[in-house]
């Protein structure tokens, strides 16, 4: 167990006002939770410090070979009051996958989910507490050796902030257009595509600019090798509903291992719902909304929890899902994980929804 210092600012902030508009990821608590790793001693001072710049040297090799892993989950005020987080042991096992493609030294999984605990209890006043909103909690490890060579640094900051957050999209729970990307690729089997990682999101922005421009919200990407097998999309997995069946691609090591991914995939096998991991081409979705078998497209993914897509655009065809709203197993899933999340749904495994002040 770590022994985590506590060091308490002396100039809080002003909280957003209730019921104003927060964003996403545009307001930062007091705190954040640090931590140094040096090769040879380990992980070592485990501290809470108010929220302020970190200082680094420009040749710190985070800037120069993107050595840095980040996480992402939310905490949630229950029902009760108390602070909740949603799955923290599957965030902690995903963090070290990363880390060990990148190089970067593991966090024992009980330490990841007793800092993430730690500062969000220091921090839980900032928990907003209206319908749609949350604490948004980014974990993140950056190397910090002041060298410039390709190699695993041999020193590492470990550092989570906070962020009230409203909803990811504007629109809310309103069905969002996604734009399938015909001409770049964000990741390749046996890449870092499975990595949270930031080179795979600055690989994105290229085709993200171009969707928005053309009033879509999403880059949903395919293979990188053949062209035509439907992956993920920037901010989250995908999800069909083709004809009774539900449907998403299988993970290959290119594509994000989510954490909703696998509470939906969990839930629709329990509801009676056929599911099927596997290969999906677009030329599949294609023949599928032509002849009326695909039935409703979802999003999940820890930022929008469940995305309806009402259109999807690939090449120069824009498929309009079912009647352009919200389907029923995406309604549904929606307000049995956010239901849980907040303990307004009973936790149906007992480990779900984890109290922050336990």
């Amino acid at each position: 167990m770590l022994d985590i210092k506590i060091t308490l600012t002396d100039h809080p902030q002003q909280k957003p006002e209730a019921g104003k508009p927060l964003g996403f990821g545009k307001i930062f608590t007091d705190h954040m939770f640090v931590m140094n790793y040096t090769e040879g001693k380990g992980w070592y001072d485990a501290r809470i410090v108010p929220y302020d710049k970190i200082s680094l040297y420009p040749s710190a090799m985070v800037f120069h070979y993107g050595q840095e892993m980040f996480e992402g989950l939310k905490a949630y005020k229950g029902e009760d009051g108390k602070a909740y987080l949603f799955r923290p042991d599957m965030n902690a096992k995903r963090a070290n996958e990363s880390n060990d493609r990148l190089c970067i030294p593991r966090i024992p999984e009980e330490d990841f989910v007793q800092a993430v605990k730690a500062v969000v209890n220091v921090d839980k006043d900032w928990i907003p507490s209206e319908p749609g909103t949350s604490l948004y909690v980014r974990p993140f490890v950056i190397a910090t050796d002041e060298f410039l060579g390709v190699a695993p640094s041999k020193n590492y900051l470990f550092i989570i902030i906070l962020s009230p957050s409203g909803a990811y999209y504007a629109s809310g729970l309103n069905p969002v257009g996604i734009w399938i990307e015909d001409e770049f690729v964000r990741a390749v089997r046996g890449g870092i595509g499975f990595a949270k990682t930031g080179g795979n999101y600055a690989a994105s922005l290229k085709a993200q600019v171009k969707a928005h421009d053309a009033g879509f919200s999403q880059v949903l990407w395919l293979d990188g090798v053949e062209r035509k097998y439907i992956e993920e999309v920037g901010a989250m997995n995908i999800f069909f509903k083709i004809a009774g069946k539900i449907v998403t691609p299988a993970l290959s090591g290119s594509i994000l291992p989510g954490i909703t991914r696998n509470s939906v995939l969990t839930l629709c096998r329990d509801w009676g719902y056929e599911v099927e991991e596997r290969k999906v081409s677009v030329d599949e979705l294609i023949e599928a909304q032509k002849n009326g078998t695909l039935e409703e497209v979802f999003g999940t993914g820890t930022a929008a929890v469940i995305s309806p897509v009402g259109k999807l655009r690939y090449v120069d065809e824009v498929m309009t899902i079912g009647d352009g709203g919200i389907g029923e197993v995406s309604q549904k899933l929606y307000d049995t994980v956010t239901g849980i999340q907040t303990g307004k749904v009973a936790d149906p495994y007992g480990n779900w929804h984890v109290c922050v002040e336990d």
